[in-house]
């Protein structure tokens, strides 16, 4: 794993093919998702700063809590519990967080923003003196999964919609996979890309996925990965 401090107080993880972060405050921090490979990262996190580290999940996808049993607590939106205590069999206590909650690290307030679609809880987080948005998985330009029951294509065109009211809230959007950082225009082409595959104006190409038979469509600004 590698560890890049981009300012005095935030940090991002790079952990395999996943991404996730650590915002510092005045009086704590926050670890935004635990990890895929790695398995201590509030040792990690506590080694970097001196302050208290909690912990948020952006989702509950496997690749997002590697390190959420090393938590008392975490962070999470109500509606990915099934995903989190069902789907992939996790344990652990949550604290929910909605739409518009302010998260206050002590100087540095940062805003819930939820986006279903990718995963029915998905949230990205407004750091808002920051001025940067940590999206999760729903906003990159890599391969978005978007097959299985969880999963679904017009919520999350509803929840790019959506961000249209913050665009002047944000200049740099932090994703948790594919480049980083990458600016807000992505979501034009993602929104654009998204009403095409369900248009059906994009050929898809067939793949297999953990076993699951699925297609992915090819949008140039990043890949959707659909069973639809």
């Amino acid at each position: 794993m590698e560890i890049i401090q981009i300012n005095e107080n935030t940090w991002r993880m790079e952990d395999g093919g996943v991404r996730f972060f650590l915002l510092a405050g005045e009086k704590k921090a926050l670890l935004i998702d635990s990890g895929m490979q790695v398995h201590n990262a509030r040792e990690i996190a506590e080694s970097i700063v001196d302050l208290p580290v909690e912990l948020l999940n952006t989702h509950a996808d496997r690749d997002h809590v590697g390190s959420n049993d090393e938590f008392e607590f975490f962070y999470m939106n109500p509606a990915e519990a099934s995903n989190y205590y069902n789907t992939n069999k996790m344990k652990g206590v949550f604290v929910p967080v909605e739409d518009g909650d302010v998260i206050d690290l002590g100087g540095r307030e940062l805003e819930i923003i939820t986006l279903a679609g990718h995963t029915p809880g998905s949230i990205a987080v407004l750091d808002k003196a920051g001025r940067v948005l940590i999206s999760g998985d729903p906003i990159q330009d890599g391969d978005i999964f978007m097959f299985g029951v969880q999963r679904e294509m017009h919520a999350y065109l509803k929840s790019l919609e959506k961000l249209d009211g913050y665009r002047s809230r944000f200049d740099l959007i932090y994703p948790s996979h594919g480049t980083f950082p990458v600016k807000p225009e992505l979501i034009d082409a993602l929104h654009a890309g998204a009403e095409r595959i369900l248009a059906g104006e994009v050929e898809g190409t067939d793949m297999e996925i953990f076993g699951t038979k699925i297609k992915k469509y090819d949008i140039g600004a990043a890949g959707f990965l659909c069973d639809c």
